[in-house]
């Protein structure tokens, strides 16, 4: 009989073990498919052909539906499996079921909406969504908190401000770029070990600013946690009844509806700029004469730089 060593008998009890099964992230089985597509035989391309023509068909279908429709044998639909790096059928239909639940709106795309008088098939959605977005914020969002959160800003020694991902470490910076310009001490992070190391670095008088559209970032909830284990101060913009927004002491939240087309940009940070706007404003006429000092100075030095007038964007 063969004996396994230590090191066979942990990595054949880690492959059983269900929680360490179900912590790990399920491959992207579509590209999988794809990038190893010219290496398959031609019979296994006439079943990759079906799934991709055809993916939630391939979800729900038995495996002799999937033969029949692919013209080939049974036994080459699980060769399929295998060769695309899966055990058998069933794990192949589990994974190609999470590639559905993520990637619909892409597997599925919606025709593009019909041109307008314009010619622009698009003018009427982007412009709509935006203004659905501004809207929103108008109806979530109360003078009563923006004051809050203007003061909460205006009194903190520093406003840090954290943002992990695509638009929301964009917001994050365009948040730095909003409060400096009033004199804020105003720093911007959207790497997670940053801002880890920068919440470790609070205290009770400091301030942190979390963005989020979902709320579910796990990384900026556990710096808001660790910030506020230091006892500063913790805000968010973020969606309603998230965990952002239960971690944090002031909650500015918006619901945003996407529009069901994969190719449009997300309107919810129409709105996110919208709160940025409404809380900057109200601190800089919190921190009154010394927020136009610092403006004053910002425009000299612009206007010395590359000439203009006073009324012209400032720091363009």
């Amino acid at each position: 009989m063969e004996l396994k060593t230590g090191r066979q008998e942990a990595e054949a009890g880690r492959r059983d073990d269900p929680a360490d099964i179900q912590s790990r992230p399920i491959p992207d089985i579509l590209s999988q498919i794809k990038d190893s597509y010219s290496e398959l035989r031609p019979a296994e391309r006439r079943v990759a052909d079906v799934v991709l023509s055809a993916v939630s068909f391939s979800v729900d279908a038995s495996n002799a539906e999937i033969a029949r429709r692919a013209g080939v044998s049974e036994p080459t639909v699980t060769r399929f499996c295998r060769a695309i790096g899966c055990n058998g059928v069933r794990d192949f239909k589990l994974k190609l079921a999470q590639s559905v639940v993520v990637g619909r709106l892409y597997l599925s795309p919606t025709p593009p909406p019909e041109p307008g008088d314009d010619a622009s098939p698009l003018w009427s959605v982007v412009f709509g969504e935006a203004r659905n977005a501004l809207a929103a914020v108008e109806r979530s969002i109360g003078p009563a908190d923006v004051l809050r959160a203007a003061d909460m800003v205006a009194s903190a020694r520093q406003v840090v401000v954290f943002g992990l991902g695509g638009s929301s470490a964009t917001l994050a910076l365009e948040t730095q770029n909003r409060l400096f310009r009033y004199g804020v001490v105003v720093s911007a992070h959207s790497d997670p070990y940053v801002m880890k190391m920068m919440a470790s670095s609070l205290k009770p008088n400091d301030l942190v600013v979390a963005i989020s559209s979902t709320g579910r970032t796990r990384e900026v909830i556990e710096a808001v946690a660790l910030a506020k284990h230091y006892r500063a101060g913790t805000m968010a913009i973020t969606a309603p009844a998230s965990g952002l927004a239960a971690e944090v002491d002031l909650a500015l939240t918006v619901e945003i509806p996407e529009f069901p087309s994969a190719l449009k940009p997300t309107a919810s940070r129409y709105a996110f700029l919208l709160i940025l706007d409404l809380v900057s404003t109200a601190v800089g006429y919190r921190l009154g004469s010394d927020a136009r000092e610092t403006l004053r100075r910002i425009k000299y030095t612009v206007i010395n730089h590359r000439k203009g007038n006073a009324m012209e964007p400032l720091g363009d």
